[in-house]
């Protein structure tokens, strides 16, 4: 019996199977695509000001434009992953698109429906950039995936946002109480991050989905997963007992005082039952 599964056309971060993992979704398999009419843009506000602009993809009628990408067949239980890492209903919307892969001599012109996602208007901001970051994670999809170098080149021109270096985190003085992952749990407001737990209960409206989505856990683990040079095998033991690099160290201190700008400081976390 062919197991229950779904198309989705990733164009962005999702073109790379370390991103797609690290949102914990695994393909059953992957292969190029092209979405004609349409056009990559850059220009979802990401949750935090410091990370620029994210993928999108809008129509322009023209059918000489298009979007490369890599079309994934996902197993069913996949699609509430993809929705919750896509911020689905509060970020993104979920659309259906017809894709046409690369036939045996080239194209076949048989287009396949699948899923994607848009940027909802609210998250609209034509200014915006991609974080080198970001752009890096979408090349390595892209050749991985064996796009054409025309628009692997065309992709490694665009300009990226230019971030600021931050001073080191430092928590404000005072007493704070300690918490472990049990206890955080019991605030589904509070979130950690490598060592710092922060309120989130009076943070602005954008961050509305993140509450759900943050709340009650220590979320250093998955941002360093997201880095641009990760491999995927994080683990909580090498937080613990101090095993990370100095990029690792710039990209979470980077987090800690955007954390500290959007949400407040409320104490420690203890990272010895995790």
């Amino acid at each position: 019996m062919r197991r229950p599964m779904f198309q989705y056309f990733g164009f962005g971060s999702n073109m790379s199977m370390l991103s797609l993992r690290a949102k914990g979704v695994e393909p059953l398999a992957s292969r190029r695509a092209v979405l004609s009419g349409w056009r990559l843009r850059f220009n979802v506000q990401h949750f935090f000001r410091h990370e620029g602009g994210v993928g999108n993809i809008e129509p322009t009628g023209n059918p000489d434009d298009r979007v490369l990408g890599v079309l994934h067949e996902c197993p069913d239980e996949a699609l509430a992953q993809l929705d919750a890492a896509e911020a689905y209903g509060h970020g993104y919307d979920r659309i259906e698109v017809e894709v046409t892969p690369p036939g045996d001599t080239g194209g076949s012109g048989r287009k396949v429906p699948a899923l994607t996602y848009v940027g909802m208007p609210g998250f609209i901001d034509n200014s915006r950039l991609p974080s080198r970051r970001y752009l890096n994670i979408v090349l390595e999809g892209a050749r991985q995936a064996g796009l054409d170098d025309e628009y692997i080149e065309a992709l490694a021109r665009h300009p990226v946002h230019r971030m600021h270096d931050y001073p080191t985190f430092t928590p404000p003085l005072g007493h704070f109480p300690t918490f472990d992952k049990e206890t955080l749990a019991d605030r589904p407001l509070y979130t950690a991050l490598y060592g710092a737990v922060f309120d989130m209960s009076e943070a602005r409206p954008l961050h509305d989905f993140l509450r759900g989505f943050f709340g009650g856990r220590d979320m250093t683990l998955y941002h360093l997963r997201r880095l641009d040079s990760s491999n995927g095998d994080e683990t909580m033991d090498d937080i613990r007992k101090g095993r990370l690099d100095q990029a690792q160290e710039q990209y979470l201190n980077a987090y800690l005082n955007e954390y500290a700008r959007e949400y407040h400081y409320v104490g420690r976390y203890n990272y010895d039952k995790d």
